[in-house]
C-alpha cells in the first residue's frame, strides 16, 4: 500500500476542497491515487468537481498580441513577482508576444527566433536577462489562432501594461460581417472565457475522457438513490447537461448579458454584425496554472540568514 504522506493529502485538499480527514480515508481507500481519491470524494458528496487549471503558482506574466485575422498569447515566468513588475521585464514580455505571432504556437520556434536589437535569439536573450537580474526566467508556453475570414480578439485580465496580466484569452470568430462589431463580440467572449475557463467550444469538442470521467461519477452517485436503472439512466443524462452548461462555452451563460448562452448571444450577434458568426476556438492562459511553487518556511529562512 502506497505511503499516505502529509504532502499527498495537502494535494488532494487543494484539489478538492474535502476536510483532511476526509481527504486522508479517500487516499487510503484508492492506494494513494489522487485523482481517484478525488472521484471518491465525489461519489460520496463530499468534495466538487476538480478544476482543471490546477494551482496557480509561479510569477511572471501572460503576454498577448493580436492582429486582424491571428492572435498569440505567451507565458514568460519568473521566480518573483517583483520582477515581473519591472518595465523592462515587461517590455520583454510584450515583445516576446509579438514574436509569437509568427511562431504558431511552437515554443521551440518561438525560442529560436531573433529578438529584436539583441543579436540572438529570445532564448539567448532571455539567459542574458537572467544573469543581469540574478533570477531564474522561462518562455513557458505559446499558442496562436488564426481565421481566414473573420477576427481573432483578444483579452487580459489584471492588466498590468497594454497586453500584459495574469490571464490572457484568444478568441477567433468567423464571419464576413462588419470587422469593428465582429471584434466588439469576440472581446466580450474573450472576457467571459477568462471569468468562467470553459473546456471546449462546444461538446462534441470535449475530450472523452472527461465526459466519461464525469458520467461514471454522476452514475455511482446516482446509484446511491436506490432508484430503478431506468430512472438512474435519465438522472445521469439530466445531470451530464448540466455538466456540459458549466464547462462548454456556447452552452455556458452569457456573462455580459446574464441570460442567453454564449450560443444565443452569438447568434443575435449576428443579426447586427451582418452575417452568420461562428467561434471557431479560443485559448485562455492564467498564469502559473499547473506550476506547484516550492514551499518554504519564512521564518526559517531569515532566521538562518540572521544566523550567517
Amino acid at each position: 500500500m502506497a505511503e499516505i504522506t502529509a504532502k499527498l493529502v495537502k494535494e488532494l485538499r487543494d484539489k478538492s476542497g474535502a476536510g483532511m480527514m476526509d481527504c486522508k480515508q479517500a487516499l487510503v481507500e484508492n492506494d494513494g491515487d489522487v485523482d481517484a481519491a478525488v472521484d471518491w470524494l465525489r461519489t460520496k458528496g463530499i468534495a466538487k468537481a476538480e478544476k482543471k487549471s490546477g494551482r496557480t503558482a509561479a510569477e511572471g506574466l501572460v503576454g498577448v498580441s493580436s492582429e486582424g485575422s491571428s492572435g498569440a498569447v505567451v507565458e514568460v515566468n519568473s521566480e518573483t513577482d517583483f520582477v515581473a513588475r519591472n518595465d523592462k521585464f515587461q517590455e520583454m514580455v510584450a515583445t516576446i508576444a509579438g514574436l509569437a505571432l509568427s511562431a504558431n504556437g511552437d515554443v521551440d520556434v518561438l525560442k529560436a527566433t531573433d529578438f529584436p536589437g539583441a543579436g540572438k535569439s529570445v532564448a539567448d536573450h532571455l539567459t542574458d536577462v537572467v544573469a543581469t537580474i540574478g533570477e531564474n526566467m522561462a518562455v513557458r508556453r505559446t499558442a496562436s489562432l488564426s481565421v481566414e475570414n473573420g477576427v481573432v480578439a483578444s483579452y487580459v485580465h489584471n492588466q498590468v501594461a497594454p497586453g500584459l496580466g495574469k490571464i490572457g484569452v484568444l478568441v477567433a470568430l468567423e464571419s464576413t460581417g462588419d470587422a469593428d462589431k465582429l471584434a466588439a463580440l469576440g472581446k466580450q467572449i474573450a472576457m467571459h472565457v477568462a471569468a468562467t475557463s470553459p473546456l471546449a467550444v462546444s461538446t462534441d469538442e470535449l475530450d472523452q475522457d472527461v465526459v466519461e470521467r464525469e458520467r461514471a461519477v454522476l452514475a455511482e452517485q446516482a446509484r446511491d438513490s436506490g432508484k430503478p436503472e431506468e430512472v438512474i439512466a435519465k438522472m445521469i443524462e439530466g445531470r451530464l447537461r448540466k455538466f456540459y452548461e458549466e464547462v462548454v462555452l456556447l452552452s455556458q451563460t452569457f456573462v455580459i448579458d446574464g441570460e442567453n448562452t454564449v450560443g444565443k448571444a452569438v447568434e443575435l450577434a449576428a443579426k447586427d454584425i451582418g452575417a452568420p458568426v461562428a467561434v471557431k476556438a479560443f485559448v485562455r492562459y492564467a498564469l502559473g496554472e499547473g506550476i506547484e511553487k516550492e514551499e518554504s518556511d519564512f521564518a526559517a529562512e531569515v532566521a538562518a540568514a540572521v544566523g550567517s
